[in-house]
């Protein structure tokens, strides 16, 4: 792979990344994304990065691509008049959720307006059970006439989704069958999209999947026609949430899976980094132009999950959004990025985000028509960004338009000065990170300050030392190529899919045949999807959900990769005991006739990838660091300090440098603030470590 010719491609809110790996060199760009031809950037990027490699497109070899297109057309309800076909008598379940209220005390409580309104949604008669058996005919006639229906009103996609039909898919297939037959628009069932329990979740998983598939399937046509009209005649692979590569005709059939495909891209470089230190407990810290993404990372593994939200309606609280029932690996995200706006509240309290600028037309520093001030026009106002040497000098940044958004949207109505007005900006936005970093360690269990952090995307090392001061980190980790952290992360990605089902299958009544027959039927289809992109070595990690029964969620619990005997049922039932008290405290004991279930089974194949050279981290040797200066608002101090401007290419391994200083390079620059001094280690890495760490 080291010799290979790979581009990454990762399109974000504001820029759009790219990271060419052209044999042993690494070579990027960024682009302001373009929302009209998204696939433009890309080019624009790829005609960057071959000039500077000096090689064509026809020399690559591989182009792997992460995008927010499909989220953004959920967030903005930008995606195609979709119908749904639902079991009689479950027409309203998108729309009645599961009842829970996620603001308890809120009486003016506002649910999320479903994706699919109530018009579009067409309920047929026919039933399977829970256990997979047919109750009731599919009514095939009242689809024939619905078919004709769906023609005539000009819909753009349909979303089938029956009660139980990851028991038994055979309804949902039949009606697919029926309606294809006379309409010609992509038809998805959530058998195939999300074949797990629990109605709400799967519906609404498949609803957001037919809804954005016509135009994520036109788009990435269009790139692949385009990147052929460009030269690059190599094949294209699509990066998912939950890390793994697959192919465009995968990505273009279930685009719902590439929903967090750019932050997923991010958490595996972090994991990359981390194993090549060999750091067990980790946090990545992802901060681009519109969010930020914080990760934990154990075992140089990120954490996956079987959803998550997107789209929270209701001061990003959990709940408010839209579920979706498909592997993502596990982080929180907030609306804090570079091109986040401030703004002052009701109550005179600053506020960022989540509204962003994004890049059109961007912060008002950027001279693009944006008059609201953002994060990024704070950090130029205090000095953390050259103006004349923003994106390697690609966009020329204007301090007085920075300096009259901010002083006529925050500073004039809090009676502040323009420098304080931004320091308070990026210390809203310092803590709600700070704040949002906490909440999900404790949420899994674990103290935040026991982690390396490990910063990246274009506005992350602006920000990581003051990060690492509210959380009480001693170490962060700024890779090379960390402003397209994520493109980058998409060539360290393997190729690998999760296969998920719900099955039902209690201890006291099991059976080792059928969940032989279930495990084989899951590796492969989860191999199949690995096959269509590698031929080497497979590995694959096997889990059952558990719970006792009459519990609302399960717990996960790893499996042997082998074959099951009758006598694994005593294996099962103490390996859930075990996990549950390690989750729990203890185990529940002592209950007459508490039975334990498996109700979800999960076989993740990927192929494997050769280790990253390991490294050790340097403390270095304290050295002066010359060059130039200027003055950069410190935190701690509460004023601006004098702090040394230094290329990172200029350092050589092992120089420290006392902060507080900045280290700029082409995608970004790192703020050393005063408690912190900066090491560049062997590999081009700069390490952030507090002062009182010894030399």
């Amino acid at each position: 792979m080291s010799s290979a010719i790979r581009l990454g491609a990762d399109i974000g809110g504001t820029f759009t990344d790219i990271a060419l790996e052209c044999r042993g060199r690494m070579f990027s760009a960024k682009v302001l994304t373009n929302y009209a031809a998204p696939e433009q950037a890309i080019l624009d990027g790829i005609a960057v990065v071959t000039k500077d490699a000096g090689i064509t497109p026809a020399d690559l070899e591989i182009v792997i691509h992460g995008t927010t297109l499909a989220t953004n057309a959920l967030i903005e309800r930008r995606g195609a008049r979709t119908a749904l076909i639902t079991t009689e008598g479950f027409r309203d379940v998108i729309e009645m959720r599961t009842e829970n209220r996620f603001e308890q005390y809120d009486i003016n409580l506002r649910l999320p307006t479903p994706l699919i309104p109530r018009e579009d949604r067409f309920p047929v008669k026919g039933r399977i059970d829970a256990q997979g058996q047919e109750l009731q005919p599919l009514d095939e006639d009242a689809l024939e006439r619905l078919a004709d229906r769906i023609a005539a009103e000009g819909f753009g996609a349909v979303a089938i989704g029956f009660i139980h039909s990851y028991m038994n898919p055979a309804h949902e297939r039949c009606a697919r069958e029926i309606i294809a037959a006379k309409v010609d628009v992509p038809i998805s069932i959530s058998s195939e999209v999300s074949p797990q329990m629990r109605e709400f979740e799967r519906f609404n998983t498949v609803c957001a999947n037919a809804y954005v598939r016509p135009q994520m399937e036109s788009y990435l046509g269009r790139l692949q026609t385009r990147l052929k009209e460009m030269g690059a005649a190599c094949p294209v692979f699509m990066i998912h949430s939950g890390g793994g590569l697959i192919g465009v005709e995968t990505a273009a059939e279930f685009p719902v899976r590439l929903i967090e495909s750019g932050p997923a891209g991010g958490a595996i470089f972090a994991a990359d980094v981390a194993r090549r230190f060999g750091l067990e407990r980790v946090v990545s810290y992802d901060m681009g132009g519109t969010t930020a993404k914080i990760c934990l990372i154990e075992d140089y593994q990120p954490k996956t999950a079987r959803t998550f939200e997107v789209a929270r309606t209701y001061r990003f609280c959990k709940g408010s959004g839209m579920p979706i029932s498909i592997p993502v690996i596990e982080m929180i995200e907030i609306g804090a990025g570079g091109g986040s706006l401030a703004w002052v509240d009701a109550m005179g309290r600053i506020q960022t985000g989540p509204e962003s600028a994004g890049s059109e037309p961007g912060p008002a520093c950027y001279q693009r028509g944006g008059t609201r001030p953002a994060i990024t026009d704070a950090d130029l106002v205090l000095g953390k960004l050259d103006p004349d040497n923003f994106a390697g000098g690609a966009i020329r940044l204007s301090v007085a338009d920075a300096e009259g958004a901010i002083a006529r949207e925050v500073g004039g109505k809090l009676n502040l000065a323009t420098e304080p007005a931004a320091f308070g900006i990026v210390e809203v936005v310092d803590e709600n990170m700070a704040n949002a970093a906490r909440v999900h360690a404790v949420e899994n269990g674990k103290n935040i300050s026991d982690n390396t952090m490990i910063a990246f995307g274009g506005a992350a090392p602006l920000h990581a030392s003051r990060l690492c001061e509210k959380l009480g980190i001693d170490r962060c980790l700024i890779p090379p190529g960390a402003g397209v952290g994520s493109a980058i992360g998409f060539l360290r990605a393997p190729f690998g899919y999760e296969a998920l089902t719900s099955q039902v299958l209690r201890l006291s009544r099991f059976d080792a045949d059928k969940l032989n027959a279930l495990l084989d039927g899951l590796k492969a289809t989860a191999e199949g999807f690995v096959r269509s992109g590698s031929s080497g070595a497979i590995t694959r990690e096997i889990t059952a959900f558990m719970r006792y029964v009459g519990q609302g969620w399960e717990i996960p619990v790893t499996l042997p990769d082998r074959a099951f005997g009758p006598a694994d049922a005593d294996w099962l039932r103490d390996a859930f005991r075990q996990n549950y008290a390690r989750f729990f405290g203890r185990a529940i004991e002592g209950l007459d006739g508490l039975e334990i279930e498996i109700v979800t089974f999960s076989v993740r194949a990927q192929d494997e990838r050769p280790l990253p050279e390991a490294r050790q981290i340097t403390l270095g040797t304290p050295a002066e660091a010359g060059g130039t200066s200027r003055a950069v608002f410190d935190p701690t101090e509460g004023a601006p300090m004098p702090s040394a401007i230094v290329e990172r290419d200029a350092l050589t391994p092992g120089t420290r440098i006392p902060g507080p200083a900045v280290i700029v390079e082409r995608e970004t620059s790192t703020v050393v603030t005063s408690p912190f001094d900066v090491v560049m280690q062997d590999d081009g890495t700069l390490l952030l470590i507090r002062k009182e760490t010894a030399a």
